[in-house]
Parts: C-alpha cells; sequence; structure tokens
C-alpha cells in the first residue's frame, strides 16, 4: 500500500476555549493530518521539535503506522502558538507565536520518503514546500495548503508551487483573497488557472466545496451536539482526505466526492475533543459508522420527472 508522505508543523499549541484553557498540547499540521491519514494508510511525516517534544507523541504515531523518522530533533523549545477562541468557536485570536526550532527548518527528506507517491505540503512557507517538491522523485498526487500569511508575503513563491500542485485546499476567506474574486464558482476557476487541476474550498461549519474539472461537489459540515476544539480540523481534514484516495491507488470524480466526506467526517470525529485526544480514542469502524450517517444525512429521491 502506497505510503503518504506529510510535511509540516508538529507543535505545542495552548489553547484558550470556550471550555477552558490547556496548556502547550501536542498539535502542528503534520501531526493532525497524520493522525487522519492512519485511518486509511501508512504516512509519513517531515518536520522539525526541539528537545522538549514529548517522546510519547512519537510513540503514540508510531502505533499507529506513521513513520516519524523524518521528524528531526534539533537542540532548542518546539515551535509554539497560543490563541483564544470566540464564545462560539468560529474565530480566534493569536496570542503569540513562537517558531522556535521551527525558524530554520528545512525539510530534508530521508532516502526511504524520496518515492512517496501521495503528498501533502501542509500550511508552511511555499519556499519550503517547493524544497520538498524538488526531492520526491515521481508523485502521482500533490495536495498542498495555504494561508492568509504566504498570501500577503510571499504570493510569487506561492504562485510557483502551485504550479506543480494538483490539489489546493484552501479556506472560503484565503480562496477570495488569493484569486481576488469573491464568487467562489470564479475564484476556483481562477485558482485552477494558477496550476492546480482540483481545489477545495473550506466553508467550515458550512462544509466544503471541491471543485474537479467541471464538476462541483457541495459537502455539507456533519451536525454535532459536541464541539470542543476546531484547532487542526482543516488539517485533519485534508490528511484524511490524501489517504483515502491513497487507498485506493485511483483519482476519479467519485474516489474524490468519497474522499471529501471522509475527510469532513474524520475532521468531525477530531473536534470533539481537545488537540488530537478524539483521534487517539476512535477507531476506522467509527469512522464508517459515521461516513454512513452522513450519506443518510445527505441522501434524497431523484425525482426522474416526477414531483411526488
Amino acid at each position: 500500500m502506497s505510503r503518504v508522505l506529510v510535511v509540516g508543523s508538529v507543535a505545542f499549541d495552548t489553547l484558550h476555549l470556550p471550555s477552558g484553557s490547556h496548556e502547550k498540547i501536542p498539535g502542528g499540521a503534520a501531526l493532525y493530518a497524520a493522525m487522519a491519514g492512519s485511518f486509511f494508510c501508512p504516512m509519513r511525516v517531515v518536520a522539525v521539535t526541539g528537545n522538549d517534544f514529548p517522546q510519547t507523541m512519537l510513540e503514540t504515531m508510531t502505533k499507529r503506522d506513521i513513520d516519524v523518522s523524518g521528524i528531526e530533533k534539533a537542540d532548542g523549545l518546539t515551535f509554539h502558538w497560543e490563541g483564544r477562541y470566540a464564545q462560539n468557536l468560529n474565530s480566534r485570536d493569536t496570542i503569540r507565536t513562537d517558531l522556535n526550532v521551527f525558524a530554520n527548518f528545512e525539510p530534508t527528506l530521508p532516502s526511504n520518503y524520496l518515492d512517496s507517491e501521495y503528498v501533502l505540503l501542509a500550511n508552511i512557507d511555499p519556499v519550503l514546500q517547493l524544497q520538498v517538491l524538488n526531492q520526491v522523485t515521481k508523485p502521482k498526487l500533490v495536495v498542498a495548503d495555504t494561508m492568509n500569511f504566504w498570501i500577503e508575503g510571499s504570493l510569487p513563491a506561492l504562485k510557483r508551487t502551485l504550479e506543480r500542485v494538483d490539489v489546493l485546499v484552501i479556506n472560503e476567506e484565503e480562496a477570495r483573497q488569493l484569486s481576488s474574486c469573491y464568487n467562489l464558482l470564479e475564484a476556483a476557476r481562477i485558482m485552477k488557472a494558477m496550476g492546480p487541476k482540483i481545489v477545495i474550498i473550506k466553508r467550515g461549519e458550512y462544509g466544503a466545496l471541491l471543485f474537479d474539472h467541471d464538476n462541483v461537489f457541495f459537502a455539507p459540515a456533519f451536525p454535532l451536539e459536541k464541539e470542543l476544539d476546531p484547532t487542526g480540523a482543516g488539517d485533519t481534514f485534508a490528511g484524511a482526505f490524501l489517504a483515502f484516495i491513497a487507498s485506493c491507488g485511483e483519482v476519479n470524480t467519485r474516489i474524490l466526492r468519497q474522499a471529501v466526506i471522509y475527510g469532513s467526517t474524520v475532521a468531525s470525529f477530531g473536534v470533539e475533543g481537545v488537540g488530537s485526544k478524539r483521534l487517539e480514542q476512535i477507531s476506522r469502524d467509527d469512522i464508517d459508522s459515521r461516513y454512513e450517517d452522513f450519506a443518510r444525512l445527505v441522501a434524497f429521491p431523484s425525482s426522474n420527472g416526477n414531483q411526488c
């Protein structure tokens, strides 16, 4: 089975949530994506941590068939982000960002990672994303994430990276910013002209839109009674999305749509706990069961010319 390569951050998050505050819990885009993807296929991670990152978390990842040999341990402190969420969890304010050892991160792939067929470039500097692509020999599918910081400050580098990306995963606000267009259909068309053949626009509690060639697919967010922490939800979505595709070994419209629903399903579990804890507790059976609930949620009969 193909392994998925994830390149991004492994970090500490200090979270101030409506339910309470949590100091320095393991997080980061690469961690969330790898944990989510491991339900579908083996994962590989390239990242950097400091001396303070807990070995127990790396052991947890290893038990999930996540290869952590590409995670470098540097002398210093692990990347740390602190943020405060609004009462409705729909917005957050950054209190502090300490890059620490991540400031000098230069992603170097181990020799046994170079043949990775499926690559997820998590939300990091597009210059580093391009460095990764220059090392991978023959990827079948490359998925990239980005954010407003890189759109504002590194747009030329981001555009060079997008020329070599197959799938762009981006949130609604950033899609409008990158495309300079408010209408999301038009924004997707503009972004696809930059290189990606497929664009996924994440809309938070309103679901996600998939633009695949001339097709458009909409997946709502799964309704939840309990939502505690949306940190890493987008990374969880991306990791599960790509890993499901890798487990299938091919890409077509049907598989892409299933991958979007699986990504949304795993992300819905992730927000039910703080940090990655909920992802550590669930099983593939739990995911498949909720996937079927998702299918029933959006199912409706075709009219076939009949109105009743």
